[in-house]
């Protein structure tokens, strides 16, 4: 009879509250918070945010590659012209969106992959 009071349905459910373990006491949320809360924590919405950090991460990364690449409008037929700031500017923006793809795709991929697997297990 005591096992039963403590392991089974009749124990009382605690509330385990910040403010009951003697932290700072915390209102309760609305249904509306909670459903922000919950589609925050969603796997979509994770994959989308890393789609979207992956997305400039990226093309923040081509442009600056891009700056620093040596061969950026080389025309093998005449190697010694230097190249015009459009061709260099063009060539940034190609690359950079280039980079972006493949970051936000890779990024999305491993968040989304990441998240399934955490609600699997």
């Amino acid at each position: 009879m005591v096992l039963d009071h403590l392991i089974g349905n009749k124990r009382p459910v605690k509330d385990l509250s910040p403010a009951v373990m003697g932290g700072l006491p915390m209102p309760m949320k609305s249904d509306e918070q909670k459903m922000i809360e919950r589609g925050m924590e969603s796997c979509a919405f994770k994959s989308l945010l890393a789609c979207v950090g992956g997305f400039v991460l990226g093309g923040a990364f081509g442009v600056f590659t891009a700056g620093i690449d040596t061969n950026v409008g080389f025309d093998p037929k005449d190697p010694l012209r230097t190249p015009t700031a459009r061709e260099v500017l063009k060539d940034m923006g190609q690359r950079g969106m280039s980079y972006a793809k493949n970051f936000a795709i890779v990024g999305a991929m491993f968040s989304c992959t990441e998240c399934i697997i955490e609600s699997l297990v």
